[in-house]
């Protein structure tokens, strides 16, 4: 395995991501305009493994993870390089290590437009579209009002509703962001309906998982949660094309901001009947 490389006039080396790389990371990710800070990406560790391109001295000039969703599936994501090695093969050499890592799995990512081509020439296809939303909170615009918080009798349902919307298994994720974020629920008949999550990232706060089975639904989820953040900055990420929930975003403050690709290497993954409004992030799904 191709451990170190040799990329303009630095010598890197490809090591696993450690806790104590986060200050580093966080430089990393400021150095591409990416809004994650510290706790986010000692969030991401929890949940995942990586790599780092380190320098002769230290420095870490690039970085790779994926995430485990069950035992077929690995979301990958978190792929940066420094700009100075944006064009000389950093992101293809480290995301051979991810590759080798997951092999046997279906590989999910969100691409950039940086990204994409890289991510084409190593076979992975689109499959959708990411539209990002975010911006501080201005006027609430009217909506359903008939959620109720999230209580932890909720739990079981809740991450079994979500692996079927996903179409995977994401209870090590959804049962860490369950003791960092806020939620509601919908109940219908004594059944759970939806639910969404609400946690501290970035500028502010962002908004997913959002799950349910109508954009009317994840609207009734998520509009309690943006009432309690009356002028902070939010973000919501989502895969519904133009319709009632964007609009409700934009209505909201959170305009438009920017798209990525949804790509796979693999089978993508199949669900239903539900559906996921609002993705945990662009590196979690």
């Amino acid at each position: 395995m191709d451990l170190t490389k040799t990329l303009d006039s630095y010598e890197l080396t490809c090591e696993p991501m450690r806790g104590e790389d986060v200050p580093r990371l966080h430089e990393l990710s400021i150095a591409v305009n990416w809004p994650h800070r510290p706790h986010d990406w000692e969030l991401l560790l929890s949940l995942g493994h990586g790599f780092v391109a380190r320098d002769e001295i230290g420095r870490i000039l690039g970085s790779a993870m994926w995430f485990p969703i069950g035992p077929t599936i690995a979301n990958v994501g978190m792929v940066i390089t420094s700009p100075r090695l944006q064009d000389n093969g950093a992101g293809r050499w480290l995301m051979g290590h991810v590759l080798r890592a997951t092999v046997g799995r279906t590989r999910i990512l969100n691409a950039t437009k940086a990204a994409y081509r890289l991510y084409l020439s190593l076979d992975f296809t689109p499959t959708g579209t990411v539209y990002q939303h975010q911006g501080v909170l201005g006027d609430l615009p009217d909506g359903p009002d008939d959620a109720v918080p999230l209580e932890d009798a909720h739990h079981d349902a809740l991450l079994s509703m979500d692996a079927r919307a996903y179409g995977g298994d994401r209870h090590a994720v959804l049962t860490r962001l369950l003791t960092l974020s806020q939620g509601v629920v919908l109940e219908r008949a004594g059944q759970l309906a939806g639910f969404a999550l609400c946690r501290p990232f970035g500028r502010g706060h962002v908004i997913g998982p959002v799950v349910a089975a109508s954009e009317q639904d994840c609207i009734a989820l998520i509009r309690p949660l943006m009432a309690g953040h009356a002028g902070d900055f939010l973000r919501m990420d989502t895969r519904e094309k133009d319709g009632a929930l964007r609009a409700f975003l934009a209505a909201a403050g959170l305009r438009s901001y920017d798209q990525v690709t949804t790509m796979a290497l693999g089978a993508p993954p199949v669900s239903g009947p539900e559906r996921v409004f609002g993705l945990v992030n662009q590196a979690l799904g």
